[in-house]
């Protein structure tokens, strides 16, 4: 009898056998272990990302939620509501000049790369990644200096769950308490003194008299922190995983880095950190010979979709020069990702600024601890070796 546990180590440390068969055999699935029904081919993933009024969001994204934070992020909502939500959050991106993030991401990344020169042997997401991404996010968003190390933590494990429970643990919930307050206090500095940062945007961005209330700026903010990091910093990872598996495209890559481009995409394909997202069924729905009830919780497996050779040829093959369209790497329809541009500018700058320190390399590791997280999946710790 198959059986899909989201929650499950197992699925965590590789999770592609486990959708191949759910895309050939069992397309709209009801998982017992997650209490919902998991759909795994592209296009029905595709179809439930357009259909958000049938799938929606509203009453969270995550597969394990966070308490009180449906209804009032970019994430956790339906039009119109997402849509006035993300014209004002788009507000605030666009006031914060992007492209000028550039030239500090890249000073950002070959200081960060720089000390390693001198290891034969350390762990990316340790030694490079980590600080990288929290770097970068505390310079796009304006945070103060000095709390990096903590704010990383908490956001790590705030989108961690217990895999026996299937739910988000004390630790978990302490550490989002955490972030809020945190937030919170960021917020009201920005306010106090506003700068040319996206906390201070979101603080004050107004369309036609309307603004973000208190708590959807604190929500927002406090998502964008916790996605910032682990989203960035998980996806690192595993593009770093990647090239260390498959030494043609790494070596392709360093060379001419301009390849990075097409690199970030496959990877985005290949093996996302972005794996499964949920949605809430508003009505009663038909698939594959199931009926999911209004009510009921649906399980999108991007990563699944992603690997699905109904929409990619050779889907488990790495080919950089494949250029993958309408990957599910950073989702899509409405909620397709706000930070695409400043993740794939920031992914690009550093493993450039890393490969001209590190050409050549391999993991240490045949298995890697990975993060207990029923919605991304990233290592924990990558060994990378000189080679």
């Amino acid at each position: 009898m198959f059986s899909f546990d989201p929650y499950s180590p197992a699925v965590d440390a590789d999770p592609f056998p486990y959708y191949k068969t759910l895309r050939d055999e069992h397309p709209c699935f009801w998982s017992k272990e997650a209490n919902m029904w998991v759909l795994s081919r592209y296009a029905d993933i595709v179809t439930a990302l357009n259909d958000w009024q049938t799938f929606s969001s509203a009453k969270g994204n995550l597969m394990t939620e966070l308490p009180n934070r449906a209804g009032a992020t970019l994430g956790t909502t339906d039009p119109p509501r997402h849509d006035r939500l993300r014209g004002l959050v788009q507000h605030a991106f666009m006031k914060r000049n992007l492209e000028s993030l550039v030239e500090p991401i890249k000073q950002i990344a070959h200081e960060t790369a720089a000390p390693l020169a001198d290891m034969k042997q350390f762990d990316f997401i340790e030694d490079f990644s980590s600080k990288f991404t929290v770097r970068v996010l505390f310079a796009a968003l304006g945070l103060p200096l000095g709390d990096e190390a903590q704010v990383r933590e908490k956001a790590v494990t705030m989108v961690q769950s217990d895999a026996a429970t299937r739910q988000k643990g004390p630790e978990h919930i302490a550490a989002y308490n955490w972030m809020q307050e945190y937030a919170s206090k960021v917020i009201a500095e920005r306010r106090q003194k506003p700068q040319d940062d996206l906390i201070s945007h979101f603080s004050m961005a107004e369309i036609d008299g309307d603004r973000l209330d208190e708590r959807e700026v604190l929500l927002t903010v406090t998502t964008l922190i916790m996605a910032g990091i682990e989203s960035l910093g998980g996806f690192m990872g595993m593009f770093a995983l990647n090239m260390a598996d498959h030494a043609d495209a790494r070596r392709q890559c360093v060379a001419n880095p301009a390849l990075l481009v097409d690199a970030v995409e496959e990877s985005l394909r290949f093996n996302t950190s972005a794996q499964r997202f949920r949605r809430c069924l508003t009505r009663d729905h038909t698939l594959h010979g199931q009926t999911m009830r209004e009510g009921d919780f649906v399980c999108l497996a991007y990563g699944s979709g992603n690997r699905d050779e109904r929409q990619f040829p050779n889907p488990d093959v790495y080919d950089i020069s494949r250029k993958p369209k309408g990957h599910l790497g950073f989702g899509g329809a409405v909620h397709a990702c706000l930070g695409t541009t400043i993740a794939r500018i920031s992914v690009k700058a550093a493993m450039e600024a890393f490969h001209q320190v590190v050409p050549d390399y391999q993991r240490v590791q045949e298995h890697l601890p990975w993060m207990p997280s029923s919605t991304f999946r990233s290592p924990l710790r990558l060994d990378l070796a000189r080679i």
